[in-house]
């Protein structure tokens, strides 16, 4: 999920979602900057909102640090035995997404509250600032992901997909490449699915924050937050369930050929993700306690 939707919400999952990340320390340590730069993008923040989102965003971090991360090492075991004992299997897979998914939904409840009060704060302007951002985002969306052939949507998500399994596996042999080129093509066009979704809940929130002074607010912020899939179409929840079912067949493909040289490569990448989160400070502090 690398998305980078919305205010506060998205924003902290952008950085506590860290599973893609190269050195996982390096990025958790510096969230408090990385957070507010790019919430930057979205709205003009004033000085009083500035301080008030700092300290509140210190919290959520070390809310995250001391009760989430040690959640986060159990799991890097669990996948770390699923793929010494080559049990990468699709009820595996599935598992390991479920727990990704919980953990993903603990975060979404606890900054819920924040978002409320950062975006019924907002200033008029700032809600319009806001929806010019997402209609600039919009518009880049669809130039990058639609606007090309299907043909050529389709080789760019296989190259996009091989990059990053080269980062986890090492070169892809002919063979997983090929594998690789057909996942894409079983997609479809589910770029264009996917950014009418995006697009969709953009609409949402924005409509939400034109109405943010109603009673009803921090209901309808919840719902955008915890339970996003209640706003999609069902032509998209029908394009997501093939997708999450392609993507854990590739993965179980994969594995299943994948050379000595390729697992010892993702077991270490697994390992030294494992002590970048045992080394952060904050959660050796939590330890020792």
């Amino acid at each position: 999920m690398s998305y980078r939707l919305a205010p506060l919400f998205s924003l902290l999952l952008l950085g506590l979602a860290l599973g893609s990340c190269s050195r996982v320390s390096l990025a958790y340590r510096n969230l408090d900057v990385i957070i507010p730069w790019t919430l930057g993008d979205y709205v003009d923040m004033n000085r009083e909102q500035k301080d008030w989102f700092r300290e509140r965003l210190k919290e959520h971090l070390h809310w995250h640090c001391s009760t989430q991360l040690p959640d986060y090492l159990d799991w890097l075991d669990r996948v770390q035995r699923m793929v010494e004992t080559r049990q990468v299997t699709d009820a595996a897979v599935q598992a390991r997404t479920a727990e990704a998914r919980q953990a993903i939904a603990q975060v979404a409840r606890a900054v819920t509250p924040s978002a409320v009060e950062l975006l019924r704060g907002l200033s008029d302007q700032q809600a319009a600032e806001m929806n010019l951002a997402f209609a600039e985002d919009q518009r880049k969306h669809r130039a990058q992901y639609v606007a090309q052939p299907l043909e050529e949507q389709v080789r760019e998500r296989a190259e996009r997909m091989s990059k990053r399994l080269k980062g986890w596996l090492g070169p892809l042999t002919l063979s997983q490449q090929r594998r690789v080129t057909a996942w894409s093509a079983s997609l479809g066009e589910q770029n264009r699915l996917w950014v009418a979704n995006r697009t969709n809940w953009q609409m949402q929130l924005s409509a939400a924050v034109e109405q943010r002074q109603r009673a009803d607010f921090p209901q309808r912020i919840e719902q955008l937050l915890q339970h996003q899939d209640s706003l999609w179409t069902s032509e998209y929840r029908q394009a997501h369930e093939r997708a999450e079912q392609a993507a854990r067949s590739l993965l179980v493909d994969l594995m299943a050929g994948s050379s000595a040289d390729q697992q010892a490569r993702l077991l270490k990448k697994i390992d030294d993700m494992r002590r970048d989160f045992s080394e952060l400070k904050c959660l050796k502090t939590v330890q020792a306690d």
